[in-house]
């Protein structure tokens, strides 16, 4: 080849291959410096797709592991307190036995049993009306909820707690009629309740008169004589756990009545749900369903009443919401069981998921290093070689000189 002064190919060709070799050796710094072998899509295009679907799968299992932790948090919610709902039921049980024991009590006895009995009733409805889980109520039988615990759509488990207009309290466990104090039947039974008047896709509410009312044909004017339970708005209220004060008029009675139905229904202060007639005593709901109201909402401002028990058929009620109780703990247990052991298979999946994306976008740094350390002493290399292609242009001028 001849010597040329304006085209020197040797050193375009030294320059060629030190260009390359820097070039190579940006990317092994830049994945030695980041710890991935994929810092943008011209890195490995096929290699970025796949690695994105799998980082979406591993943000939605880990996400659906804190789920599934939740769903096992409300579980134990609930479960916590069905059992002491069950503690309740079973000193309710006790009770109806020892009363039951006609030989050794009066009526006295039986009353305070009674009154003991009312209160249980009442605070199983304050547990079924205030448990609650990040504001959502867990045993008034409304709980229905899925929870996501996988990465994708349809991964859901269902927790569902009582059943609509049967919850956890004392009237959806059948107890709210529990009345230790009288076999007779209850001298408040005769029942008006309001005329529900529906059509397709809707509802339309025809109060009688007012709203529902008890009405009693045998009690005149003597609250003292009543006994079994009214139910409203997700609460209720045991007729015969009323505190009369000895001596009191009827009319003094029927004021402690109201005094006592404001506080266990949750009615507002001086609210006179109970009133007497001519015939008897008489409760009115004090609200009234505006017409297209849900049928959740009758349900709840439509009052309802059972009867006195008995103390025998007391026990029966109460071995049947034991059961009842018992049936939906069970329930709970199961599935707290089943989220721990979907946790442990998410977080498997999590492990294995994570190393695969790894084996695709994660630098390998022992075979980085040694790219590195290759293309570094090519770059020393190409650096010398240019510069004495660039010297061998000189021998020219011995020839011009």
């Amino acid at each position: 080849m001849g010597l040329s002064v304006n085209t020197n190919v040797a050193a375009m060709n030294a320059y060629r291959n030190l260009a390359t070799t820097n070039n190579a050796m940006s990317k092994s710094l830049e994945r030695l410096s980041s710890g991935f072998r994929i810092n943008r899509a011209a890195d490995d295009a096929a290699g970025l797709a796949i690695s994105e679907g799998l980082r979406s799968q591993i943000g939605g299992l880990t996400q659906a592991v804190r789920n599934t932790q939740d769903g096992t948090s409300v579980v134990q919610t609930a479960e916590g307190a069905l059992s002491e709902s069950t503690s309740i039921l079973q000193r309710m049980r006790d009770l109806s036995v020892q009363a039951s024991n006609s030989g050794s009590l009066n009526t006295t006895a039986t009353s305070s049993i009674q009154k003991e009995i009312g209160q249980l009733k009442q605070e199983l409805d304050r547990i079924a009306n205030t448990t609650t889980f990040n504001g959502t109520n867990l045993l008034d039988g409304t709980y229905n909820k899925a929870f996501q615990v996988g990465a994708n759509a349809g991964q859901t488990i269902s927790v569902a707690i009582g059943s609509v207009g049967k919850g956890m309290d004392s009237s959806g466990l059948g107890v709210s009629g529990v009345d230790v104090s009288t076999v007779a039947a209850n001298a408040a039974s005769a029942v008006t309740t309001n005329a529900i008047v529906g059509t397709a896709g809707s509802l339309a509410i025809t109060p009688s008169g007012a709203a529902a009312d008890y009405t009693s044909a045998t009690v005149v004017q003597d609250p003292t004589r009543l006994n079994g339970t009214i139910s409203y708005q997700g609460k209720s209220f045991d007729l015969g756990s009323v505190q009369y004060t000895a001596g009191n008029t009827n009319a003094q009675n029927i004021t402690q009545l109201n005094a006592a139905a404001a506080s266990a229904l949750g009615l507002a202060t001086g609210a006179t749900p109970f009133a007497a007639t001519a015939t008897g005593v008489k409760f009115t709901a004090p609200d009234v369903p505006a017409a297209g109201a849900s049928i959740q909402t009758l349900a709840a401002d439509t009052p309802t009443f059972t009867q006195a028990s008995g103390a025998s058929a007391a026990i029966t009620a109460i071995d049947s919401a034991i059961t009842l109780v018992s049936s939906a703990r069970a329930d709970l247990g199961a599935k707290q069981n089943r989220f721990e052991h979907t946790i442990n298979n998410l977080n498997t999946t999590i492990e294995n998921t994570t190393a695969s994306e790894s084996r695709i976008r994660d630098t390998d740094m022992a075979s980085e290093m040694t790219n590195f350390t290759r293309t570094q002493v090519l770059t020393q290399a190409g650096t010398a070689m240019l510069a004495q292609a660039n010297q061998s242009t000189q021998s020219i001028l011995k020839l011009l000189g």
